[in-house]
């Protein structure tokens, strides 16, 4: 496969309705789901990656996994990429996840190393192996805050060695990575983390892996497009009115904080299946005070353009 996985990709968040027959009396709502998949391709992002943390995959279950993707490509279709998220316990699982993702016409899988047990590197290695055999382009992810297992850049030039591993999304924070695994292998390096994407993009990242161009898509893309073509200023004029709210993309409540976010810009964002709750109302109170900053600042922007 030589489909890249570069550009803005948004983590979807998943829209549930009231159903008390449904796990935790939320039933996924796909037509929602589509409505915001087309938003976000309309404006000008690359892709959707559904079934990540972002779109609560564990809370799923396995049928509505697999349905979550075939929206997505249906609703994508030829106008963008469609990256699954496949992530599991063991190889095993997250092989299955990239063979119906590739069955249902996914252009390319993120995957996790293996969640819920510290790995060795060989086990790591052998995770990816066994995915990439699928014949997907892989984007592998480093979180080692939620994983406990670091893709440190000596670890991540091995991996690159296996055929159809593609890019990266680097989301340990530090962006002093960006040199070293550049040095080490050819693999595209793609922001995992909105709060540092300037800084990781001036240091060579192509992609971004996203969560709240979920609420912001056409500012966010404005930022990724001045960046790769070197307007520096430009883009961190708009970046530093979007950067506050970022932050909670690497806060725990990142899911809940993106779906308030949407919520404030007129789209559905609506609630979370357990284990996540309801914001508190201290943290409801800062996302809402970021979030009115950022929406001031872009239209002070948009007034003086």
């Amino acid at each position: 496969m030589t489909t890249d996985l570069r550009g803005v990709i948004v983590a979807t968040a998943l829209p549930y309705k009231e159903n008390p027959s449904a796990p935790a009396g939320l039933e996924v709502d796909y037509d929602k789901f589509a409505e915001h998949c087309d938003w976000l391709i309309s404006n000008g992002c690359r892709g959707v990656g559904p079934n990540g943390s972002l779109g609560e995959y564990s809370s799923l279950t396995d049928a509505e996994r697999r349905k979550v993707i075939q929206v997505a490509v249906e609703t994508v279709g030829d106008r963008g990429v469609v990256v699954a998220g496949v992530h599991g316990p063991g190889w095993h699982q997250a092989r299955h996840w990239a063979e119906l993702a590739a069955e249902d016409g996914a252009h390319g899988v993120l995957s996790l190393p293996p969640t819920m047990y510290r790995a060795s590197p060989a086990q790591v290695i052998e995770h990816y192996e066994k995915i990439a055999e699928v014949g997907l382009p892989v984007m592998i992810y480093n979180n080692p805050i939620d994983t406990k297992v670091d893709l440190v850049p000596s670890l991540v030039a091995e991996i690159a060695k296996i055929p159809n591993i593609s890019a990266i999304k680097e989301f340990s924070g530090d962006v002093r990575r960006a040199f070293e695994i550049s040095e080490l292998c050819d693999i595209d390096i793609v922001a995992g983390a909105d709060d540092v994407l300037f800084e990781l993009m001036v240091d060579g990242a192509v992609g971004w892996f996203a969560g709240f161009p979920n609420t912001f898509p056409r500012e966010s893309v404005e930022i990724y497009d001045h960046m790769v073509a070197g307007r520096y200023d430009q883009a961190r004029e708009l970046y530093r009115h979007l950067v506050a709210v970022f932050r909670w993309d690497s806060r725990v409540e990142f899911v809940q904080a993106i779906k308030l976010g949407m919520e404030m810009v007129g789209r559905y964002g609506g609630p979370c299946r357990p284990p996540r709750g309801p914001l508190t109302p201290e943290h409801t109170a800062q996302v809402r005070a970021d979030m009115e900053r950022a929406i001031a600042g872009i239209e002070s922007l948009r007034a003086t353009a």
